[in-house]
């Protein structure tokens, strides 16, 4: 076999993965079953982010596909794809489909048709005696098996739509094939396909239980066939994923601290995570889309956090956290395990989302709302202003895609965004909607206060010697990021100066807005943040509107731990 043809494997995976990206916000918001949460999208982006990159060994992407797997819809889809992304060439993917088909179906305590498990059934049907099968015809038969679901489960009967898994693995895998296939249009026309079945009804309503969602690793001894039985019987939403002598066990329970105990007793737990489950995140998800004139977009390096950006109407598009062997959309990292990796000495750094990635976004974007505002991360920090305006070029002729070079990142980025947004809900004018964007551009401050330069050092941003120097004199700048890139406002010798500084800066500038919007951004520092800097501007600032997010992680990576920020602006009447 030809070396090209070995290698046409790793970009099918990355293909697939970017065109799943570039919906997974639509799958969270259709995403009713087993619970509508709103969170089979997010979950996968997760859990499938490995298949980016599948180039450094196919062993080595199925441990961190089983490893970054999470949730219900990730854990079920770890299973399959730790069998197929082992497929060395074209030829493998019908035996790896039928063994990744079996170890899906077998991961789930209670497996229910109607779910992605139909459409791994359909693919391994699909692929079954021709290498060299016209994936065209394969694509359509995995179409069906979507638009089969919502006549499986009665959930899906009720929101009127398609399961959110099932549609989430048929975008992944149009858009494997299509690359696989050559040819030279991946954009998969999902609103076409679909139709009627992608909006949640709007008198849908999940039901309240109360439960827990529970994800943890437990190191075992006993074979996984002998304690399925004790597994399933755990909770709701079972599922169970072998990652060596570890087991990735997800469950909905009512009692978390019950679950512990019991697994406690069937081995060691090497990770535990526990939330309440929103049972009409998706339907809350949903209802942010509509009757907005624009739809507002901007880049993660904002500091936005997703549930916030989801919430308010906004459009997230994430760079990757890079350290080891892992790759994490940044809106969905751990900032605790970031951080902590930071202080170890582990090297932490970023990379941009692929260009078909960012274009495949653009489309879906366009398709889905229509007119839309991207306010692009500053062209000083990175090129996305200019890939977007390359795009818009050959694939916007009735120019609805806006796109505005904020010159902004952090927390400058998030307020322009959450600004405009909420502008947006009462403006019905798309013009209008812009300048006032390009008016919070030039009007919001930011002051991002560093801890220690040792890590700005680390990234590249400066000079090991300067960064050295800087901390043997205990000082600590003040920055801000400008249209012109990172501009140096203040040097300060304490936590105490910084935040004397800060509201130094609020009094001059704050006290003369008529709604004052304070944004405080905070690394792995939030209880500071929150004890002692939340007050202080609470007493100077009374009428003020506060917010609370965690820094970007596109900036905390090259700041380090103990940074934090503020921005603040005079919000609309």
């Amino acid at each position: 076999m030809s070396g090209q043809r070995q290698k046409e494997l790793p970009p099918a995976f990355a293909a697939g993965y970017a065109s799943f990206v570039a919906w997974s916000d639509l799958v969270d918001r259709i995403n009713v079953f087993p619970v509508a949460d709103g969170d089979t999208g997010t979950n996968l982006r997760i859990s499938l982010a490995p298949l980016r990159d599948v180039e450094g060994g196919r062993a080595s992407a199925a441990r961190r596909v089983s490893r970054c797997a999470t949730g219900n819809s990730g854990n079920i889809a770890a299973a399959f794809f730790r069998e197929f992304v082992g497929a060395e060439n074209r030829e493998d993917l019908e035996k790896c489909a039928a063994i990744g088909c079996k170890k899906s179906w077998q991961a789930v305590a209670d497996p229910r048709a109607g779910t992605m498990l139909s459409v791994f059934d359909a693919l391994k049907i699909g692929l079954e005696g021709d290498g060299n099968r016209d994936f065209t015809i394969l694509e359509q038969q995995l179409c069906r098996a979507v638009l089969a679901t919502t006549g499986h489960l009665p959930e899906l009967q009720r929101a009127g739509v398609v399961d959110a898994g099932a549609l989430a693995m048929f975008i992944f895998f149009a858009g494997f094939f299509r690359r696989l296939d050559r040819r030279q249009q991946v954009r998969i026309p999902v609103l076409d396909l679909f139709k009627d079945q992608l909006s949640l009804d709007e008198t849908f309503q999940g039901d309240q239980d109360g439960r827990c969602c529970v994800d943890a690793t437990l190191k075992v001894e006993d074979d996984l066939h002998t304690m399925r039985e004790k597994l399933a019987a755990l909770g709701q939403s079972v599922v169970v994923v072998r990652d060596d002598s570890r087991l990735k066990i997800h469950v909905h329970t009512e009692d978390p601290a019950q679950l512990r105990e019991r697994l406690a007793n069937m081995g060691d737990i090497t990770r535990w995570s526990d939330e309440a489950i929103d049972t009409n995140g998706a339907a809350r998800l949903s209802a942010a889309d509509r009757n907005r004139t624009l739809h507002c977009v901007t880049d993660g390096a904002g500091s936005l956090p997703r549930l916030l950006a989801a919430r308010k109407g906004i459009t997230l598009l994430d760079s990757y956290i890079v350290y080891g062997n892992q790759s994490r959309p940044e809106s969905l990292c751990a900032l605790v395990e970031v951080y902590g990796l930071m202080r170890q000495g582990v090297r932490v750094t970023t990379a941009q989302a692929s260009t078909f990635e960012r274009h495949q976004c653009y489309g879906s974007l366009l398709r889905r709302f229509g007119r839309t505002l991207y306010l692009s991360v500053g062209s000083a920090f990175t090129g996305n202003y200019s890939t977007a305006m390359a795009w818009k070029e050959k694939n916007d002729p009735d120019n609805l895609f806006e796109v505005v070079d904020t010159g902004a990142a952090s927390g400058r980025l998030a307020l322009i965004t959450l600004l405009t947004a909420r502008y947006a809900d009462q403006e019905k004018d798309a013009r209008q909607i812009v300048r006032y964007a390009e008016k919070c551009c030039r009007d919001v401050r930011e002051y991002v206060f560093i801890d220690e330069l040792e890590y700005l050092a680390r990234s590249g941003r400066l000079s090991r010697a300067g960064g050295f120097f800087g901390d043997l004199l205990r000082m600590k700048p003040v920055i801000s990021p400008m249209p012109g890139g990172v501009r140096k406002v203040g040097v300060v010798r304490s936590r105490k100066g910084q935040l004397e500084f800060a509201l130094e800066k609020l009094e001059e500038s704050a006290l003369k807005y008529t709604n004052p919007v304070i944004l405080l951004q905070y690394s792995d520092n939030k209880d500071w943040l929150q004890d002692t800097v939340r007050p202080q501007v609470r007493t100077l600032l009374p009428k003020a509107e506060l917010l609370s997010v965690p820094l970007s992680l596109t900036s905390g990576v090259h700041m380090g731990p103990g940074t934090w920020g503020l921005a603040c602006a005079d919000g609309p009447v």
